[in-house]
């Protein structure tokens, strides 16, 4: 269905409201069906992020590799500069360090009952260089903040749920200092590699959005 509404409208790409219909109607949750729609290149971002999905169009373009959406999560130890990116099930195999684990999604578990919430791909993202962007809206323009990192292969403690990986980025706290004060949501896109100077190209040379380079 998804694909016939892309093919039909010629999108580029797709914001999804994954939640609470799709559980209380179809009694599935489409994290591994968005995971597979952006390892074939259909941009496919989750929870209805049209300000994701554009950067993640951006990022899959430059690098050539799946892109996806994630969570600023937990800290990282007592380290600065790590935290740990995250999210239910929505990444890409082709970014993950192995086949993942398909599960119910236990919030949903837990807000509806057993078996409404089966589809989140549980796992780990591999260990690679990494760039990332989110966008926001303001007054009838788009705002970007771009930076990069890697993806580590310190371990995350046992239980953890969805498919998450640890993160190094410089200036860590500066980063999200900036995001949190200039009205970013808890959402960020990454793919694989270092490709932010290609998006600062285009961003700011072609496109005429703002941006915030957390890179430099």
């Amino acid at each position: 269905a998804l694909d016939d509404i892309v093919a039909e409208c010629g999108l580029d790409c797709i914001a999804v409201r994954c939640w609470i219909e799709m559980e209380r109607e179809l009694g599935v949750a489409p994290c591994v069906l968005l995971s597979e729609m952006n390892d074939r290149g259909v941009v496919a971002a989750c929870e209805l992020d049209v300000c994701n999905a554009v950067p993640m169009v951006a990022l899959r373009l430059a690098s050539g590799r799946a892109a996806t959406c994630l969570d600023w999560n937990n800290n990282y130890g007592d380290d600065p500069d790590k935290c740990i990116l995250f999210h239910c099930g929505p990444v890409p195999q082709s970014l993950m360090a192995g086949k993942g684990r398909i599960v119910e999604h236990p919030m949903f578990a837990k807000s509806f009952g057993a078996g409404c919430g089966w589809g989140c791909n549980v796992g780990r993202i591999a260990p690679t260089a990494m760039t990332f962007a989110s966008s926001r809206t303001a007054e009838g323009k788009l705002c970007c903040y771009l930076g990069q990192g890697e993806f580590t292969d310190d371990p995350i403690e046992e239980g953890f749920f969805g498919c998450a990986g640890v993160a190094r980025i410089d200036r860590l706290q500066d980063a999200l200092e900036y995001i949190g004060r200039n009205g970013y949501r808890h959402h960020v896109s990454v793919t694989a590699g270092h490709v932010a100077p290609a998006l600062r190209e285009a961003f700011t040379t072609y496109l005429g959005y703002t941006l915030t380079d957390l890179a430099r």
